[in-house]
C-alpha cells in the first residue's frame, strides 16, 4: 500500500501565489489582459486581510477626491449594492467570484500552501504547494510569477533579494529611522467585532485571560463600543519573528483580546454603555503589518513618499500617512503608532515591483521594494490593490513581448503600462488618459452644459477642479462625425463619489489612532461593529442607474443599440458593433441624486 499523495500539475502564463487584494488584482488585471493565470492561496477565502478571517477596513489614500479605483472600487461598489448590512459572509462570496468566474484564471488553489520552487539559474520554473483539503501536492508551472502573500513565501525559495525590520537613519538619510538597524517590525493583531444587544449582555472571561481592572491599562487605546471600534491597538509581535512567532503572537493576542473584553464588560468605568454589547466574533488569524520586503531595482524611501514620487515609471498612488506603529505594541504604554505626514497622493514607481536579481519576479502588497518608513504607508490595502493592478497589468506586456519584468521598464514599455492602467480606470497622479482618435476628431455636443471636460483625459475632479459632465436626467450627450463610423465599443466612467469615505468631523488628539481613524470609519464600505440603530449602506446616490445609449440609423432616425436599466458600477465598457455618424448616450435615472455626473464617455 502506497502513502504517497497525488501530484496534479498546471501550466500557465502567470502564476500568483497570495490571494489578498493585492494578488486578487493581480490575477485578474492579467487574466483579462489576456493570459492565462493561476492564483494559489494558503486560506479558504480571498481577502488577506480584509477578509472575514481578519476583518480589518481597507484604508488608503486620504483627502477629497483622492479614492483608489479600479478593480478595487469594483469590488466595493459590488459590495455595497449586494451587501447593504455588511455582513462578511457575502463579502467573501464576492471575492470568490471574482476571482472564481474570471474565465482566464484557468487555476484557482484555495487552501494550498506554496513551500516550494525550482529554479534555472536565476529564474522560476515553478512553484509547488500542499493543498489540505485535498491532501494532494500542486505543481504550477508559468513564464512569470508574482509573489502577493505578503510574507513574501517565494524570497527563501528562490534566493530572492529581501529585507526585514527598520533601517537605520543613516542607511537613507531618514530622519523616522532608529539610530541603529534592528530586526524590528510593526506587530499583528487579532480584531474584536462587537453586536449591540435589545438586553443585557453578560460576560464571563476565560480563566486564561489576562486581567485589565483599570482603564490606565489603555491608556492611548480608545475603547469605546461604536460602529467605528475595531480593536487595532490590540498588536503584539513587533520584537518577536511575525512569520515564525506567529503561533505563539496568537496565543498572546488572545489573551489580549479576551481580557479587554472583560475589562470593557466588567472593570471599565463606563462599564454601564457596554451593557447590551456582546461579542460578534473574535478573529482567530492575526493579521499582519509587516514581515519581508522584497529588494527591486529601486527602494522607495521616506523622502520619496515626502517628495510626492513624481516618478517617469509611476504606476501606483499611495495617500496613508507614514503610519508607524511601536514594536511594543500593546506593551508599550505610550501612543501605539505615530503619523508621519505625507502627501496624498504621492506615486509609486513600477521598478518597486519586481525582483533585483530573479528574472521573472514580480510582487505586489505590503512587500514590495520600499523602506520600512516608506512600508508604514504603502502598506495599506487600497494601496496594495493598486500595485496588484499594475503588476499584472504589466506582466500581460512582459509575457505578450515575450520580455522580463525589467525590460518592460528599460526597453520603454512604460507608456503602455499607463495607459492600460488609465484605461481600466487606475488614476494615476500627474498623468492624463489618451483619448481615442474617433472621439478626438467627432464633433460632441450636449443638450445642457458643457461636455468638453469628458475627453480631457482627467477621470475624477482634482484639487477641487471639477471634470466631466453635469447635467439633469434625460439629458444627453452626442459625438457626430461628418461620415459613417465603425464603432466597436463605449467606455463610460460615471460617479461613485469619489468621497463617500471621508471622515465627516474634526478628531480631537486623542482620538486619532491608526488604522481606527473612528470618523473615517463611519463612512468605511465595511463596519467593525453593530449598533442596534446601524443603517444599511446603499449604492453611491451619485452613481447613474439607467442610461440608453442611441446611434443615427441609415435614414437619419435615433435607435436604441444599447439600454441598462440597474448600473451599479463606476467603470463601464459596452461592446458594440455598428456604423453610425453619431452616437448619444441618455441618463435615465440615478441612485438618488437629482443631477447627473459623467467623468467619461468615449467611443472607439
Amino acid at each position: 500500500m502506497s502513502d504517497s499523495f497525488k501530484t496534479i500539475e498546471h501550466k500557465v502564463d502567470f502564476c500568483v501565489v497570495g490571494g489578498g487584494l493585492s494578488g486578487m488584482c493581480a490575477a485578474i488585471a492579467a487574466a483579462r489582459n489576456g493570459l492565462k493565470v493561476a492564483i494559489m492561496q494558503d486560506r479558504p477565502v480571498f481577502g488577506g486581510n480584509c477578509s472575514s478571517e481578519i476583518r480589518m477596513w481597507i484604508c488608503g489614500a486620504r483627502g477629497r477626491d483622492n479614492k483608489e479605483t479600479g478593480l478595487v472600487e469594483e469590488f466595493m461598489l459590488e459590495n455595497l449594492y449586494r451587501n447593504p448590512n455588511k455582513n462578511y459572509s457575502i463579502w467573501d462570496s464576492i471575492l470568490f467570484e471574482k476571482v472564481r468566474y474570471e474565465p482566464n484564471i484557468t487555476t484557482m488553489l484555495l487552501n494550498c500552501s506554496c513551500n516550494n520552487a525550482e529554479m534555472d539559474g536565476s529564474r522560476i520554473e515553478s512553484v509547488r504547494g500542499w493543498q489540505g483539503t485535498t491532501q494532494s501536492w500542486h505543481i504550477v508551472r508559468a513564464k512569470i510569477f508574482a509573489d502577493c502573500s505578503g510574507d513574501s513565501v517565494l524570497a527563501p525559495l528562490t534566493g530572492a533579494q529581501y529585507r526585514v525590520g527598520r533601517e537605520a537613519k543613516t542607511e537613507f538619510n531618514e530622519d523616522i529611522g532608529p539610530e541603529e538597524a534592528d530586526n524590528n517590525t510593526m506587530g499583528s493583531s487579532c480584531l474584536i467585532q462587537a453586536r449591540e444587544m435589545p438586553t443585557e449582555q453578560p460576560f464571563t472571561p476565560p480563566a486564561w485571560a489576562y486581567k485589565y481592572t483599570s482603564c490606565d491599562d489603555f491608556k492611548h487605546r480608545t475603547h469605546n463600543l461604536s460602529e467605528t471600534q475595531n480593536f487595532w491597538w490590540i498588536e503584539i509581535g513587533g520584537r518577536l519573528d511575525t512569520i515564525a512567532d506567529a503561533e505563539t503572537i496568537r496565543d498572546e493576542l488572545l489573551k489580549i483580546v479576551y481580557g479587554a473584553w472583560d475589562h470593557i464588560k466588567n472593570h471599565c468605568e463606563k462599564k454601564e454603555q457596554a451593557k447590551n454589547w456582546a461579542i460578534d466574533w473574535v478573529g482567530m488569524l492575526p493579521g499582519k503589518r509587516e514581515s519581508r520586503r522584497y529588494v527591486g531595482d529601486y527602494i522607495m524611501t521616506q523622502h520619496d513618499v515626502e517628495s510626492e514620487g513624481r516618478f517617469d515609471d509611476l504606476v501606483a498612488f499611495g495617500g496613508w500617512p507614514m503610519d508607524d506603529h511601536h514594536p511594543g505594541g500593546f506593551s508599550y504604554t505610550g501612543d501605539p503608532t505615530y503619523f508621519y505626514n505625507a502627501p496624498s497622493p504621492y506615486g509609486i514607481p513600477y521598478r518597486c515591483l519586481y525582483s533585483k536579481n530573479i528574472d521573472n519576479l514580480y510582487f505586489a502588497g505590503r512587500n514590495i521594494s520600499v523602506t520600512h518608513a516608506a512600508l508604514s504607508s504603502t502598506r495599506v490595502m487600497a494601496t496594495c490593490s493598486l500595485l496588484g493592478q499594475a503588476v499584472g497589468t504589466a506582466c500581460s506586456i512582459a509575457v505578450h513581448e515575450n520580455i522580463t519584468p525589467r525590460q518592460v521598464y528599460e526597453d520603454g514599455y512604460i507608456s503602455e503600462l499607463k495607459e492600460m492602467l488609465m484605461d481600466n480606470d487606475c488614476y494615476l497622479p500627474w498623468n492624463r488618459r489618451d483619448i481615442s482618435e474617433m472621439s478626438v476628431r467627432a464633433e460632441l455636443i450636449a443638450s445642457n452644459g458643457n461636455p468638453e471636460q469628458l475627453r480631457n483625459g482627467i477621470e475624477r475632479d482634482i484639487d477641487g477642479e471639477e471634470n466631466g459632465w453635469k447635467a439633469g436626467i434625460n439629458d444627453w450627450i452626442e459625438y457626430n462625425w461628418s461620415s459613417v463610423q465603425n464603432i466597436s465599443e463605449i467606455r463610460i466612467i460615471f460617479d461613485s463619489n469619489l468621497n463617500r469615505m471621508l471622515r465627516t468631523k474634526k478628531l480631537s488628539s486623542d482620538q486619532v489612532n491608526g488604522e481606527g481613524d473612528p470618523a473615517a470609519a463611519s463612512a468605511r464600505d465595511m463596519w467593525c461593529c453593530y449598533p442596534l440603530d446601524q443603517k444599511p449602506k446603499t449604492v453611491p446616490e451619485s452613481m447613474v442607474k439607467a442610461f440608453r445609449i442611441e446611434a443615427k440609423d441609415s435614414n437619419g432616425d435615433w435607435a436604441v443599440v444599447y439600454s441598462e436599466t440597474n448600473n451599479y458600477q463606476r467603470l463601464v465598457k459596452i461592446p458594440l458593433n455598428l456604423e453610425t455618424e453619431a452616437i448619444r448616450l441618455i441618463p435615465e435615472a440615478t441612485w438618488g441624486a437629482e443631477q447627473v455626473h459623467i467623468f467619461a464617455w468615449e467611443v472607439r
